[in-house]
């Protein structure tokens, strides 16, 4: 059968759909086409399951009309909106639906009355293949990254060429990301080399933690004690792209990450992830999948989760749920 996977909200739900991909060409032989936006398609073009890439352009009739000439048997809709219901009707073919559950997510979060069944997302879009004859495998995350976009180690410092932890410091929004002070404390608190990766939006932050670490530096401005000050780091944000992201997270011993795309990324490659959570939870079903991880979350705040998503300063005021998080992990040599 030749089947059309549609999934354009974000890199973290691609890289969470690749598994379907993957049951869908490897396992029962589909012809898979994928739809998505044009800027993920640097994230999706090396990909071996996929026979074809559609690019959401600004014409929607162009795409249907091109869509429509492919003759699929089947569409799977992991995004499941309004625009997708529209596409889908104007192709004609039948379709699979990805269920939403935005009426549990708002329970959870306005009255904290938890009915979110206990399944991570990836099985929840496998549960949508199953009347194609998909079942699940053992094989978790998919991330494949074109030969151009691979890092090789002499591009990292020799101060990390014996291994290093990759810190994803970037996130949404300001609640879904430590406060300064306490990047700084998880730093020294990692004391192995660590690789800072973000886009251009993190490098402000990125280079206050730089700044902080770097021998002779002054300090006294942030008011921290108790610190072995002996990290090394390597500011990497906004130096590389997604894919060259994944590259140095590919090669890495540890990853932490707040809960972004990174974070899935990581999953894909096996690494042990050690994931902090602020206003958000990982009981929404999207914690790494099938990986090695710790999670850092402040359970005990009445407060948590106050969004599915995140805010530009904590609604309360007081941003516990990042400030009084405790960092309990050992690194081994």
């Amino acid at each position: 059968m030749k089947i059309l996977v549609i999934q354009f909200s974000s890199i973290s739900e691609i890289v969470l759909s690749t598994p379907v991909i993957r049951i869908l060409k490897s396992d029962l032989q589909h012809t898979v086409h994928y739809l998505t936006k044009k800027e993920y398609f640097n994230n999706l073009v090396a990909n071996p399951y996929l026979d074809k890439i559609h690019l959401l352009e600004n014409s929607t009739t162009q795409s249907i009309n091109e869509l429509r000439k492919e003759k699929f048997d089947y569409i799977v809709d992991l995004q499941n909106n309004f625009q997708t219901r529209i596409l889908k009707a104007r192709i004609g073919k039948k379709s699979l639906l990805f269920k939403r559950l935005k009426f549990k997510h708002w329970l959870l979060v306005n009255f904290k009355l938890n009915l979110l069944p206990n399944v991570h997302v990836v099985e929840r879009y496998l549960e949508v293949v199953k009347p194609l004859g998909a079942k699940m495998d053992s094989l978790g995350l998919d991330y494949f990254i074109p030969d151009k976009d691979e890092v090789e180690y002499g591009w990292l410092p020799p101060t990390h060429a014996n291994g290093y932890a990759v810190f994803a410091i970037g996130g949404d929004f300001t609640t879904n990301k430590l406060p300064m002070k306490r990047m700084i404390e998880l730093c020294d608190r990692i004391n192995k080399p660590v690789v800072l990766l973000g886009g251009k939006e993190d490098i402000d932050r990125a280079n206050e933690v730089e700044r902080f670490f770097q021998r002779g530096s002054e300090r006294e401005e942030i008011e921290i004690e108790d610190l072995n000050k002996r990290t090394v780091i390597f500011n990497a944000c906004g130096k590389f792209s997604i894919n060259q992201s994944a590259s140095v997270i590919s090669k890495a011993n540890w990853v932490f990450t707040h809960d972004n795309t990174m974070m899935h990324i990581a999953a894909a490659f096996k690494k042990p992830i050690y994931s902090i959570w602020g206003n958000t939870t990982p009981t929404f079903g999207r914690y790494p999948y099938r990986t090695q991880f710790t999670i850092f979350e402040n359970s005990k705040l009445r407060c948590r989760p106050c969004s599915t998503t995140g805010f530009e300063k904590c609604p309360k005021g007081h941003f516990k749920c990042m400030n009084e998080l405790v960092f309990d992990f050992y690194l081994p040599d």
